[in-house]
């Protein structure tokens, strides 16, 4: 128990600190730039790293072992999130290639927590769903309060100091893991390691075989894209032609954010009775394409924010959900480059979607490209329902060994179904 209340509070201060980077770096281009362009490009250049090293880099977590990886990605990225502080004395390019880097280090320690958090949820003895949803309402705290103090602490201290207390996060969640995850049950590196392409290649081969995570990478594809482009354009667009004012977009996430963490408490304590296929595709259904609607249709606030509210509870089950079924479904000397791999492609929509959105407001108008997207996220929504993307299947064939494929009931021949 000790290891994962030790992993839950890490993710929880490197959540406030990712949080804190995201609205400081923005803020510290536009102060030393003055171009809203360099502030896209600046978000890019830690994105698009971020995304990338997940399932190049886990190979390397397994073979180094994710606990090892953790510590150090996270005291690197300490001290790379001091330089960029400080980066604009260098000049834009000079900040751009510390952004770069600090996503690249991120992404790394990101794949090593996720690979770290289910052989340390099997030796507290908890419910997976359980924890996964314990863990997931904290993040989902965390990115509140983090919100919360980085417009304070950004007009208070300023960018740069306040890009230097994630800086402090990484350190603290660096001793977090140190001191409190054994590394006996976390740091099982395979005792012959692959080649490198090799191992990438076995995660790929997995995940090709696997019909019911297909399926779910799919629809996140879309709906990332389609959460994104709401998130980004539609809503401060919708804000802009309807109330004239920025300060609705902090109640507008805000109302979401309440929302998901109240569910998250209600979800934790049915995660091990609730069905979770049903829950799963109920949570898409209200929580999606509803909140998109109602802003197309309506020019009251108070409606969207009841809409965003019940977005957010409803959809405070469906990330411990997919958590859960991904943990519980791969297995242990895979589980490092098929989940990263997956969250790459799930990632892939997120660029995407502030493209396409700013692109569809500019020739069809907002109205009608929430309609669109909306649909989009609908159709996603019932495609794995309507067509058994997300039925129970039979586990794909890991291309190893039997020897280095652990016993797990998980994988027998009758699957544990997502309903279950």
């Amino acid at each position: 128990m000790k290891g994962l209340v030790g992993l839950l509070i890490a993710g929880t201060v490197s959540r406030v600190g990712s949080v804190l980077t995201f609205l400081a770096i923005p803020w510290l281009v536009l102060e030393t730039t003055g171009s809203p362009s360099r502030m896209g490009l600046a978000a890019a250049a830690e994105l698009l790293p971020y995304v990338l090293i997940g399932p190049l880099g886990a190979p390397l977590v397994d073979r180094i072992g994710p606990r090892r990886v953790s510590i150090v990605a996270d005291l690197a990225s300490a001290a790379v999130m001091a330089a960029v502080a400080f980066g604009q004395r260098g000049g834009f390019g000079v900040l751009l290639v510390l952004l770069v880097l600090a996503g690249a280090l991120r992404g790394l320690g990101d794949c090593a927590k996720r690979v770290l958090l289910p052989p340390t949820i099997a030796a507290s003895g908890v419910d997976t769903t359980r924890a996964t949803t314990v863990y997931d309402g904290a993040n989902r705290l965390a990115g509140l309060l983090g919100a919360a103090l980085g417009g304070v602490l950004i007009a208070t201290l300023g960018a740069p100091r306040t890009v230097l207390l994630d800086g402090v996060s990484f350190v603290a969640c660096a001793v977090l893991v140190a001191a409190l995850v054994p590394a006996r049950a976390a740091d099982t590196a395979a005792a012959s390691p692959e080649p490198y392409l090799t191992a990438l290649r076995g995660g790929v081969a997995y995940l090709r075989g696997d019909r019911l995570m297909l399926g779910i990478l799919a629809m996140l594809f879309v709906t990332n894209l389609a959460d994104q482009a709401n998130g980004a354009v539609f809503v401060p667009v919708w804000i802009d032609e309807v109330l004239g004012s920025p300060a609705a977009l902090g109640w507008v996430s805000g109302a979401f954010g309440l929302g998901a963490v109240l569910g998250n408490l209600v979800f934790t304590a049915l995660a091990p009775r609730a069905p979770r296929y049903a829950v799963f595709t109920i949570g898409f259904l209200i929580g999606g394409s509803p909140r998109l609607a109602v802003m197309a249709l309506s020019d009251e606030l108070t409606l969207v924010l009841v809409a965003a509210f019940g977005s957010g509870l409803a959809m405070a089950a469906v990330n411990p959900i997919l958590a859960a079924t991904m943990f519980e479904r791969v297995p242990e000397h895979l589980q490092a480059r098929v989940l990263s791999l997956s969250n790459a492609i799930g990632f892939a929509g997120i660029p995407l979607g502030g493209l396409l959105g700013g692109w569809a407001v500019e020739h069809v108008g907002l109205t009608p490209a929430l309609l669109v997207f909306g649909a989009c996220y609908l159709g996603a929504t019932l495609a794995g329902a309507l067509t058994g993307h997300l039925a129970p299947t039979r586990p794909p064939t890991a291309p190893y060994s039997p020897a280095r494929a652990p016993a797990h009931p998980a994988h027998a021949p009758a699957r544990r179904r997502l309903g279950s």
